[in-house]
């Protein structure tokens, strides 16, 4: 990856981190188009739409809570007005089919393999929206399942851009809230099946976010407070590796550049008007103009 490349991120919490490392150093990239999804059917679904361009109707619609939920969707895409929530998940549809058009990358991240069926249509959800839970079938997605359903990503994409590289990984957040033996069933068949994809297909490729979490960084002060989120220095620690992975020579040196211009903006003096600030936003403009002049596609 470089300064060139169009990054999609797609799936859950961890991809959110991963994209805000993208956002922060300026790199061309759009972060989960319907907001967060887990699961692997819910991801497969929503490649789906974009190849076959399956925009959204009332039907896909709930009425819950005085709230419109797309039950296809996270729930920051509801709201109280049906037609601005249709409105809103076309919107981000068709920037994600303009975007996959022309973009050079997907990162992917797997969430759970547990999913929750509705029972009015016996169809796996992507958000259940705090529907009552008896509405609702839980269910352990088999390893053969995951499979097909990342099978059915990389046909979707092939279809829409066949020159888009692929990186799966599986989010080192874990799902206690399933349970301690759930989460760990969960994971190994989302790993599983992610290795059997990767063996099978050039196109993609799996980058150990898990495995860095849990064997590196198994230490709890790598963990926010409730003790299941990497904190900020984990998120930091598994960015290195990627970028030593996945970003070119030339972008890493573009990203220390870019970093010291990100650290100034954030820069707070204690007296605006000294000639030294002065001489420090002066040589901050320098800077921003220097990166802005050569990378085309940044803008501070």
């Amino acid at each position: 990856m470089d300064y060139n490349s169009k990054i999609l991120l797609v799936g859950s919490c961890f991809v959110e981190n991963m994209g805000e490392k993208l956002e922060y150093f300026k790199f061309q990239n759009r972060i989960n188009p319907l907001g967060i999804l887990f699961h692997t059917s819910a991801i497969a679904g929503f490649f789906k739409r974009v190849t076959n361009q399956l925009f959204f109707t009332e039907a896909d619609l709930v009425f819950y809570n005085e709230r419109w939920h797309c039950l296809d969707a996270h729930s920051i895409m509801s709201g109280t007005d049906q037609e601005t929530v249709l409105e809103n998940l076309n919107t981000a549809l068709k920037q994600a089919i303009e975007f996959l058009q022309n973009s050079t990358h997907v990162i992917i991240t797997l969430g759970t393999a547990w999913g929750y069926r509705y029972k009015k249509t016996e169809k796996l959800v992507a958000n259940c929206h705090k529907i009552p839970q008896q509405e609702f079938d839980k269910e352990l997605a088999k390893t053969d399942v995951i499979y097909a359903d990342l099978s059915s990503i990389l046909i979707s994409l092939n279809k829409i851009n066949p020159k888009i590289k692929v990186v799966f990984t599986v989010s080192p957040v874990r799902h206690l809230k399933d349970g301690f033996i759930e989460n760990q069933r969960s994971k190994a068949h989302l790993i599983a099946a992610v290795h059997a994809l990767v063996k099978n297909h050039d196109q993609a490729e799996y980058f150990p976010s898990y495995e860095i979490m849990m064997d590196e960084l198994r230490d709890y002060r790598f963990y926010e407070r409730d003790l299941l989120h990497p904190n900020a220095l984990a998120v930091d620690y598994i960015w290195e590796k990627f970028t030593s992975v996945y970003l070119s020579p030339q972008a890493q040196q573009w990203t220390t550049k870019i970093e010291e211009v990100q650290k100034g903006i954030a820069h707070r003096p204690f007296d605006q008007s000294s000639a030294a600030h002065l001489k420090f936003l002066k040589n901050l403009e320098r800077k921003k103009k220097y990166i802005e002049e050569n990378q085309p596609n940044i803008r501070f």
